[in-house]
Parts: structure tokens; C-alpha cells; sequence
């Protein structure tokens, strides 16, 4: 590794770039609003994918596509959909002559479903600014992440200078169901020095400090239908699914307990969370149901892994067969999608320290600690390669609700603070 750099700016070059940061900002929401403009869901990223290679070229930087290749490695989860057509897209850039230490900004394009769009006050792919804040469906989460480091690495190249390190730029798939697109590209491209990943903060500017694992599962409960009439003859697939979704609340209450809770999380309320994500059930409504599907997302506590909990899940499901209600149902446990371990990041790691350094001088604020209840992709470089990452970004709120926004200021303050960064941690040469 490349000994560590003077990761001071000279005054009048940090100038020169905060500047051009500023006579970039329409630019910056031109490029997040058309971003936000492609309805990027699962199965459907290939709009935003075509987006990223787009801007990619604006700077002068040649796009490259990763396919998403899931193996048995374990850094993968299981799978939701195919991925042909889905590949990811990097950018590499290469200075004349390396003097700093190599980057890899990160950011994921999809989305998740923007629900019933008649709740949203503005459509959810149609961005529109309102009282200071950008309205849309992966605005915050994580959009405008995206748009603040291409901003900041063309703020570089309109203050006359550019990295003088490699520095490599992904966008991925799949960060909301598998992490398997930051994954792939992880491993096809050379290790970084340092990672930054400007995932939204919960409503305010914050840098992750630890996040959750995650797994999902899929229960199918097969009952006994009948007609309604012959109530009693029958096996109702959704009370008795409900019976197991009950057993889960229990779970959940348990792994809350303080003695369960890492001292990264302590003073987070209920951390560990079991969701029940979608259910879909029953044929007729005069009919006993037949079946019943349910997807779980349970949390994984630091200190614990992703295959423990799926011990435990596969453990609850089993014992709610004894229960009277699931007399004669047929009970199936899969899954697909999160497989994904807990992480604590490094919060003395010096990119970590430049980060909030930079911030700092960019806006004169500061970064909130945010141990997550959810993940990102930032665990993978922690937990496989060692690298250190800051995961910061700008406010966010609503993201996964009905009208998730950004602040244009938070926006902005996250550009001006990473092309500080970057020039700080890669060094610069002339552009």
C-alpha cells in the first residue's frame, strides 16, 4: 500500500474547488433528476445502467460493464432474479503519474417499488424540487450519492486539476435485495485504498458507523381448502401463516434484548428488526384459503451471523408446526435474496477522519454517528477485503415511503465535501 500521504489541500486549490463545485450545482440536480427519472426496480435497472455510461463519458472516462457472476462464495446471496442484461457499470481513471492513494466512490441505481403512486403529492419518477427538497423515487436512496461524486470529480476538472491515484466508480444492481452487483464488481477490479459510499443519512447528513446483517426468507404454507360452508373441514393457509408470523414478533422482542445488543448499537432503538415484506394468499373469497406466501426480512445483530439466523428461522418455522392451527398444513422455507452479515466500521480509519474533515470544511457542519438499522454495500470491502470506508451522505427522508426527498443544500454539501476528498486522499496533477 501506498505510504500515507500529507492529506492537507493547499488553501487557494481548496478554493478553487469548493468554486467549482458551486457553478456546478444546476448541473448536479440535472444529473440527479435524470437519474431519478428511470423507474430502475429490480429486473428493470437497465435505463439507469445506460444513464451511468452516459455521464461516465461527460467526464471524459470510458464505461465498462460488469456482469453480475454469482458462484458458491459465500460473499453472495441467493438470487431473485436472472442477470443477463443487468450488467453493472465502472469507470476507471488512471493519472499520468500515481503520487496518492486509490478511491472507489460507490453508489447503487435501484430502487425500491414506489407503491401506490396516487399517495405521492408529485409522480415518483417525475422529480420535482418543493420547498428546497427534491422530490422522487431514489432521490435520497441513493441518487443523489451518485450525482454528488460525479459532480465532484468534474469539479476537479474545471479547477484545472485531477486525481493523481486511480479511481474507480461503480454503479450496481441489487443493493436493496442481494448485494450481489457491488460484490461482482469487487471482485473483477483491482482493491482500492479507500472506499466512500454516499448512502443517505436518516434525515440528517450522517456517517455509518455499523450496520445490521440481513436475511430474507420466504415461508409457503399449504392448508386444505374448502368451501366455506365446510369451514371447519378446512386449513386456512393465511391464519395459519399468521400463527408463524407471531412466533416471529416473539423473536424479535428477544433479539432486542439489551444483553443481545452489540456495544456498537447501544442507545439505537429496537436495532433488530423482522419485517413481514409482502404476503400474497388465499384464491376465493368464499373459499378456505389453500395458500399462503410470506416474505420475512429478519435482522442479524453484530456478533451474530447470517447463518445462525437462518437456524433460527428455519428453527421457529419447525416449531410452529406443533401448533394446533397448523394441524395439517404443509409448511416450505426458502431463500432467496439478503444473505448478508453484519459490519462495524472503522471509525478511526483515516479515511474515515478525512471525511468528516472535509465535510466539516465544506459546510461548516458535521456528520451525525448513525449506526444503521439496515445495510449497505459497504460491507463487503470491510468484512473480504479489509479496506477501509466511509459511508456518508446527505439527508434523507421518506426513502422506501411516499414522497422520499433530498435537501438541495444537503445535496450540495455532499459534492463540495467529496471533491475535498478526493483531491485530499488521491492527490492531484494538472487535468
Amino acid at each position: 500500500m501506498t505510504p500515507d500521504p500529507d492529506l492537507s489541500l493547499d488553501p487557494g486549490l481548496a478554493r478553487a474547488i469548493l468554486d467549482a463545485c458551486d457553478s456546478l450545482r444546476e448541473a448536479t440536480i440535472e444529473t440527479l433528476f435524470r437519474l431519478v427519472r428511470c423507474p430502475s426496480t429490480l429486473g428493470n435497472e437497465h435505463s439507469a445502467l445506460d444513464e451511468m455510461a452516459r455521464q461516465y463519458e461527460a467526464l471524459g472516462l470510458a464505461p465498462r460493464r460488469i456482469p453480475t457472476v454469482v458462484t458458491e462464495d459465500p460473499i453472495f446471496s441467493p438470487p431473485l432474479l436472472p442477470y443477463e442484461g443487468r450488467d453493472n457499470v465502472v469507470a476507471l481513471h488512471e493519472p499520468r503519474e500515481r503520487r496518492g492513494r486509490s478511491l472507489l466512490l460507490q453508489g447503487h441505481v435501484d430502487v425500491v417499488p414506489a407503491g401506490a403512486a396516487e399517495l405521492w403529492t408529485s409522480p415518483p419518477f417525475r422529480p420535482e424540487i418543493r420547498d428546497g427538497r427534491i422530490y422522487g423515487r431514489g432521490a435520497g436512496d441513493m441518487k443523489a450519492g451518485i450525482a454528488a461524486w460525479l459532480s465532484a470529480f468534474a469539479a476537479l476538472r474545471r479547477a484545472g486539476v485531477q486525481p493523481a491515484a486511480p479511481v474507480q466508480m461503480h454503479a450496481v444492481i441489487e443493493e436493496e435485495c442481494t448485494g450481489n452487483g457491488a460484490a461482482a464488481c469487487m471482485l473483477a477490479l483491482p482493491r482500492c485504498d479507500a472506499v466512500v459510499i454516499p448512502e443517505p443519512g436518516p434525515g440528517v447528513e450522517a456517517l455509518y458507523t455499523a450496520e445490521v446483517g440481513v436475511v430474507w426468507a420466504w415461508i409457503t404454507v399449504t392448508g386444505r381448502p374448502a368451501h366455506v360452508r365446510d369451514k371447519q373441514a378446512g386449513v386456512n393457509a393465511i391464519e395459519a401463516a399468521q400463527v408463524i408470523v407471531d412466533r416471529f414478533r416473539r423473536y424479535e422482542e428477544e433479539q432486542n434484548r439489551p444483553e443481545r445488543i452489540h456495544p456498537a448499537f447501544r442507545g439505537v432503538r429496537h436495532p433488530v428488526n423482522v419485517n413481514l415484506g409482502s404476503i400474497e394468499g388465499g384464491e376465493w373469497v368464499s373459499s378456505v384459503p389453500m395458500r399462503c406466501r410470506i416474505g420475512l426480512r429478519v435482522g442479524v445483530m453484530v456478533g451474530r451471523s447470517a447463518a445462525e439466523v437462518r437456524e433460527d428461522i428455519l428453527r421457529i418455522v419447525e416449531e410452529a408446526r406443533a401448533d394446533p392451527a397448523l394441524a395439517g398444513a404443509r409448511i416450505e422455507v426458502t431463500f432467496r435474496g439478503f444473505m448478508a452479515e453484519p459490519c462495524v466500521f472503522d471509525t478511526a480509519a483515516p479515511i474515515v477522519a478525512l471525511a468528516r474533515r472535509c465535510y466539516a470544511e465544506a459546510t461548516g457542519g458535521s456528520l451525525s454517528d448513525y449506526p444503521a438499522p439496515g445495510l449497505t454495500d459497504g460491507r463487503h470491502f470491510v468484512l473480504r477485503q479489509g479496506t477501509q470506508v466511509a459511508v456518508f451522505g446527505p439527508d434523507a427522508r421518506d426513502i422506501h415511503g411516499v414522497d422520499e426527498s433530498v435537501g438541495v443544500e444537503s445535496l450540495h454539501g455532499c459534492t463540495r465535501a467529496l471533491a475535498l476528498l478526493m483531491a485530499a486522499w488521491c492527490g492531484v496533477e494538472k487535468a
